[in-house]
């Protein structure tokens, strides 16, 4: 009897593993789309069934570097971009992650319907995909380990 429940123990905790490599809850780097280098970290969460992310962590040479959102609207212009909310308020829907005005860019502080997924082929790898009507952008995403 306690090897069966031994042997139950380990296929849930293994399959938690298993879980939480296909989520989207965790860290994730971000790629420069021009120059294919590591741009930030941001810190994807779950809080009430919907999804945020914020930039914890930036790359930069300059060890000063701590740029401001100076394209971003409203209360987020001139706020600090580390730490800045980019992810908000995404839904679950079809295996994805989605919300209108979701996304924001603050390269350019543009605000852009999104849909997130892991990487069918890659745990690893996390599907960004920004809208814009019909037109779209997607990223790719790696999780940081």
């Amino acid at each position: 009897m306690k090897k069966i429940i031994i042997v139950i123990g380990l296929a849930l905790l293994f399959s938690n593993v298993a879980l939480a490599s296909g989520s989207v809850i965790g860290k994730w780097k971000t790629i420069d789309d021009s120059t294919g280098e590591v741009k930030s970290i941001v810190e994807i969460t779950k809080k009430n069934n919907k999804l945020y992310g914020t930039i914890v962590q930036l790359f930069n040479e300059d060890p000063n570097y701590d740029p401001v959102c100076t394209e971003c609207k409203g209360d987020l212009n001139g706020k600090r971009i580390l730490g800045l909310q980019i992810i908000n308020g995404l839904t679950y829907d079809s295996g994805r992650w989605t919300g209108d005005k979701g996304i924001l860019d603050p390269d350019n502080g543009k605000v852009y319907d999104v849909r997130l997924w892991v990487d069918d082929e890659d745990n690893d790898k996390l599907n960004v995909r920004g809208y814009i009507a019909f037109l779209y952008r997607t990223q790719t995403w790696i999780r940081e380990k």
